[in-house]
């Protein structure tokens, strides 16, 4: 069975690349990305990723982090105890949102 399905898509293969459609795609004659390191992970889970980031989409708490990282860098700017106060809370409300969506993702996922 596994056989005639491969002799099915080379047949696809051939007949498009005779009428043409397979000529002017994205990456032509270039070689295909290293995709080794997906190797040992959930081939649905990595194929969602990708198609993500193609669409420029990130999970909600891939964006929070980003927000929560630039967050922490501008704590450590602040010396003045009032600013270093808000400043806490706001890493305290993104932490906390952030561990809220990577959770709910997880469950999601499983």
């Amino acid at each position: 069975m596994l056989r005639n399905l491969q002799n099915l898509i080379e047949r696809q293969i051939r007949r498009a690349q005779a009428e043409g459609q397979l000529e002017g795609l994205e990456g032509e004659g270039a070689p295909l990305p290293d995709r080794s390191s997906e190797a040992l992970s959930d081939p649905a889970l990595t194929a969602g990723h990708r198609i993500m980031a193609q669409a420029g989409v990130l999970p909600e708490d891939f964006e929070i982090k980003k927000k929560l990282g630039a967050a922490r860098t501008h704590y450590v700017s602040l010396t003045d105890p009032e600013e270093r106060k808000a400043a806490m809370s706001r890493l305290a409300d993104l932490e906390m949102r952030y561990n809220m969506a990577r959770d709910a993702r997880r469950a999601f996922m499983r």
